[in-house]
């Protein structure tokens, strides 16, 4: 089991639901969102379906641009050559700033061309705090789930990555951007307005940039198939942890979270090969 690509499979169907497939299997989805206003994320029943006895690591990890195995995974899913070539490494992944794709310069072109010359959208969420984050118009409401949002609202949308990262970073002077995973786990969320915070911050960006934010103020509420949060967290990997064992309770965002509290981010170990007995 890949767990980069298999955990993150999320499928549009025409009457616009979005199932996401938790284990990949084809077996029907394990979450589901449904846009109705509301964002709800149903899954099988937390602790019940949701149960697993073991799951092994044997050592495996491949690449997941080239497909080489790799004794190490860098930047989270990447063999050394892909991390330091590939596109999908570039700087720009993390400080959307620093892209230049609009101006003729990139690791390569036809891979920017898709990924950061398409709409962009910049988004305010409540995972614990309000936060801010950029994704690809795409890529909603999956980037909102696969954070572990509680609320998300578009803030803007705007034709490229650099130009999000330089809203993106306007914003991080009352903002924070990143998610602390904690509090997120355990469902300590900010009861700011979502919408009102909207309205405050669209007079803070620069005026070349305001005819970017758009006017809808809906709120988007995600609700995650969890039993019952932990009051505490502790933190697994299979770099130190051959086997893992236990009750799955639910999931929230990129983690698994078991009944005793221990938790499995799954997106750190994209392209380790792990086998599920259930």
């Amino acid at each position: 089991w890949n767990t980069g690509y298999r955990f993150s499979t999320v499928k549009l169907s025409p009457d616009g639901q979005v199932e996401w497939d938790l284990w990949g299997n084809g077996g029907g989805p394990s979450a589901m969102v449904v846009r109705d206003g509301q964002v709800v994320v149903a899954g099988s029943g937390g602790g019940g379906d949701f149960v697993a006895e073991s799951y092994s690591y044997d050592g495996q990890i491949n690449c997941t641009v080239c497909g080489r195995q790799t004794k190490k995974s860098f930047g989270q899913g990447f063999c050394y050559p892909c991390f330091r070539d590939s596109p999908e490494a570039s700087e720009c992944i993390i400080r959307p700033e620093l892209c230049r794709a609009h101006e003729g310069e990139s690791r390569d072109m036809e891979w920017s061309k898709k990924y950061c010359l398409t709409e962009q959208v910049v988004y305010l969420a409540k995972s614990s705090a309000v936060k801010v984050g950029i994704t690809r118009n795409s890529q909603v409401p999956t980037r909102w789930i696969d954070q572990g949002a509680s609320e998300a609202i578009v803030f803007a949308r705007v034709p490229n990555r650099y130009t999000a990262g330089v809203v993106e970073v306007t914003m991080k002077s009352f903002l924070i951007d990143r998610t602390n995973w904690q509090r997120m786990l355990k469902n300590e969320v900010s009861d700011v307005d979502l919408a009102a915070k909207k309205q405050e911050l669209a007079a803070e960006i620069a005026p070349e940039y305001r005819d970017y934010i758009t006017d809808d103020a809906e709120v988007c509420a995600i609700n995650y198939p969890v039993d019952e949060y932990p009051s505490k967290v502790k933190s697994l990997s299979f770099d130190k942890l051959s086997e893992i064992e236990g009750n799955l309770a639910g999931i929230k965002g990129q983690y698994l979270i078991f009944d005793d509290g221990r938790v499995l981010n799954i997106r750190k170990h994209t392209g380790y090969f792990i086998s599920l007995e259930a």
